[in-house]
């Protein structure tokens, strides 16, 4: 197999709400420019574009496509979309250049969440049969999963207050994050429920943003950065879209691609958990014990775009290679209610 590796990062802010159209053309364009300037490359050098978005989010057909203006015109591209996160266009991008097709690949998420109702646009992801229909919205779907963990004793409300204010701490050295600060996590306890068990520090902001990476073989990553994130392994699972038919207090699918890629020696772990109980059972999924540091960026509870922030955990890994504050680092991305699908991504650097 060919060597892939991670060479470049860049993200939007992430902010409530942009003025920008739905396409993310806005948004896209400064961290278009920001990558080549970071890189040395042009769009010229790029051998295949990979993205990830939504057009239920967007509220508009083939919205990736208006998306592409932000490449511009000229020349003609090697260009695919997925419907989800882009981390899993970028799994697609590390296809695309295992099959030595290209040796380069520019993979990119958006979503502009602040255009409609999040929570109600996420209900449509659920079974069309027997729950979609009775339009459960998904930060209730996420409370019946936290519930069923806070009475089985596997964590607290406190427990889940302290990842907050964790994360909220850690993104303090984030310039892109949305919500950061100290906050005292007896404070946040005193706050309203949201849906119960959760108050808004459990739950990621609504956000606008966009991220970008590039991807290289090995060959051409030692061209272009002196320090690659080479990817050592990436998986995915997915597991029943039947709320029902599932143990929500555990996320199989995550332990499933975390054994299968292991997890030994990881020093730093960036965790999509859109709500802070889903940081926990994560954490338990892929046996990441003490020493393992999650989210010093600060994770999606302090800024969550919608179709980018997966691929921005695997970013901000990357980067924690990229600046040789860690050897071994794993990034995790989510889709789906109540972590159905879940990819892993680990990288190392090497020399």
């Amino acid at each position: 197999m060919t060597d892939v590796a991670v060479v470049g990062f860049a993200q939007a802010p992430n902010v409530r709400a942009t003025n920008g159209t739905t396409n993310g053309v806005e948004m896209l364009v400064p961290i278009f420019q920001e990558i080549f300037a970071q890189t040395g490359l042009s769009k010229f050098d790029i051998g295949f574009w990979c993205s990830g978005s939504s057009d239920y989010l967007a509220g508009r057909a083939f919205s990736f496509i208006a998306a592409i203006d932000a490449i511009g015109a000229v020349p003609p591209i090697n260009e695919s979309h997925v419907e989800m996160d882009a981390a899993w266009a970028l799994f697609e991008a590390w296809v695309k250049i295992q099959t030595g097709e290209v040796d380069t690949a520019l993979v990119y998420g958006f979503g502009k969440s602040s255009s409609g109702n999040l929570r109600r646009t996420l209900a449509l992801q659920l079974d069309p049969y027997s729950v979609a229909p009775l339009w459960p919205d998904s930060v209730s779907v996420a409370g019946l999963q936290a519930r069923m963990g806070l009475d089985a004793g596997d964590y607290t409300e406190q427990d889940m207050a302290e990842v907050a204010a964790r994360n909220r701490a850690s993104a303090k050295g984030n310039p892109s994050a949305q919500i950061s600060g100290a906050f005292d996590p007896q404070e946040l306890l005193s706050e309203p429920y949201l849906a119960d068990p959760l108050r808004a520090h459990d739950c990621a902001p609504i956000t606008d943003g966009a991220s970008v990476i590039v991807l290289a073989s090995a060959e051409r990553a030692r061209e272009i950065r002196e320090r690659p994130a080479y990817i050592g392994g990436i998986q995915h699972r997915i597991e029943s879209g039947s709320l029902g038919a599932r143990d929500l207090r555990r996320s199989v699918s995550t332990e499933a691609a975390g054994t299968a890629l292991g997890t030994d020696g990881v020093e730093i772990a960036e965790l999509h958990a859109p709500f802070t109980h889903q940081e926990i059972v994560l954490r338990k999924a892929l046996g990441l014990g003490e020493s393992v540091a999650v989210n010093p960026s600060g994770g999606a509870l302090c800024g969550n775009p919608m179709f980018a922030a997966g691929l921005s955990r695997i970013g901000e890994a990357a980067t924690q290679v990229f600046e040789g504050r860690a050897g071994k680092v794993l990034a995790h991305a989510t889709s789906g209610p109540a972590l159905q699908q879940n990819l892993v991504c680990v990288m190392e650097g090497r020399g």
